[in-house]
């Protein structure tokens, strides 16, 4: 795929270059709470803008409904965006409409503007090929290039992420470049032992990268709410912990895979509990009781590995020379139950391993309990993406922009 700098070697100067970023960010009203996405995304448009390009930055922002929805708008991006770029940013409050038009329009050389959510127009997520063409058609007339560096959305077939790189000359950005590099690290030519960390909620959201990396690592260590779903296929009582028991079959033939391949796949061993889901808005003290993993009552819901665990799992890094960690270990949120996941960061950092966050909650957490984000080899800006460029899918985003 071509190159920003080959892009900006073709003359991009006074020219529109639409950038497909990614400024999905958490928000807590419009106050943003992790601003990594919009930083990671930041030189490549500071390095158009120099370059003298017209910049149209747009993404998407959680799940509207295809329509405007205050709640979701990037004005809050856009404004981080003008803060970190150090520069003004204008902003359009409509994705293709007059406001999207005027403000391009007014846009001079070296100057950058955000467009609405892309989520706000029903024909970005549409199903229906020609619905979404006809989206990614309006979006093409208010630009002459195209930069995709969207990397957390490479992997949804949306009109901004696969329909529009057919319709501009188009090029890949510095994030999805340096995303795909790190990833082929975990894919081609792995440095072993070869150790990944699987946490989050739901083991059905892991289960095709934990097919593909049965083939790859020589380790699996397993926490999060998923991991409940694995204790239970192996007959100990969960109490009230998360579980999809639908999905037992599934992981106990993961487990006898891993055991006929010799890869070890290791469950906690002791687990935080508590009877009642802890409060995050006030973060109120929980007191939770630590219990084997294999004894966790009726009454009780798991919600953190415990400190046997936490060791267990920092001795299974140390030896590590490639690390892929997704998903948290507990209910990181609050101080209580961020122990785990806080032991797994700094398991990472003591390894000498080259060290992958693949994205999501795993490395907004990182950036909530206070690691220095350099530290690591690489935290990805794409959960998803990464899981399933690990499954060997074919990203449509990525696949749009190859020659």
């Amino acid at each position: 795929m071509k190159t920003i700098d080959e892009l900006i070697a073709d003359g991009v100067a006074g020219k529109r270059v639409f950038v497909r970023a990614d400024l999905n960010v958490p928000l807590d009203g419009t106050t943003i709470t992790d601003d990594g996405r919009i930083r990671a995304v930041a030189p490549t448009i500071a390095k158009l803008a120099a370059a003298g390009a017209r910049v149209i930055v747009a993404s998407h922002l959680g799940r509207p409904k295809g329509s405007p929805d205050p709640a979701f708008s990037l004005a809050p991006a856009a404004k981080r965006l003008g803060e970190i770029l150090e520069a003004e940013v204008a902003f359009a409050t409509d994705t293709v409409g007059e406001s999207a038009r005027a403000t391009v329009e007014a846009l001079a050389d070296g100057k950058v503007a955000v467009i609405e959510n892309l989520r706000f127009n029903a024909g970005e997520t549409a199903k229906d090929d020609a619905e979404r063409g006809a989206f990614a058609d309006e979006l093409a007339s208010l630009a002459d290039l195209y930069v995709g560096d969207g990397f957390g959305a490479v992997h949804r077939k949306h009109a901004s992420v696969f329909d529009l790189p057919a319709r501009l000359p188009h090029a890949a950005g510095d994030l999805i470049a340096t995303e795909v590099g790190v990833l082929k690290k975990l894919t081609e030519d792995v440095k072993r032992p070869y150790v990944v960390v699987l946490g989050g909620a739901k083991v059905s959201d892991k289960l095709g990268v934990i097919d593909h990396l049965l083939e790859k690592a020589d380790r699996i260590l397993v926490g999060g709410g998923m991991a409940y779903t694995f204790l239970k296929a192996q007959g100990h009582e969960v109490g009230i912990s998360l579980l999809q028991e639908d999905q037992i079959p599934v992981v106990l033939e993961y487990l006898e895979r891993a055991e006929s391949k010799g890869v070890e796949f290791v469950l906690p061993v002791d687990v935080l509990v508590s009877a009642d889901f802890p409060d995050l808005k006030t973060k109120a003290p929980a007191n939770p009781a630590t219990v084997a993993a294999d004894a966790i009552p009726a009454d009780q819901e798991g919600l953190d590995i415990g400190p046997r665990t936490r060791e267990l799992y920092a001795a299974k890094l140390a030896d590590a020379a490639t690390v892929f960690w997704n998903g948290p270990m507990g209910v990181f949120e609050h101080p209580d139950y961020a122990g785990g996941t806080a032991a797994v960061a700094q398991g990472l950092l003591d390894s000498s391993a080259f060290t992958v966050v693949g994205g999501g909650d795993s490395a907004a957490a990182v950036r909530i309990l206070g690691f220095d984000e350099n530290a690591f080899g690489h935290i990805s800006t794409g959960g998803g993406a990464s899981l399933e460029y690990l499954e060997g899918k074919t990203l449509p985003g990525l696949a749009a922009l190859e020659d």
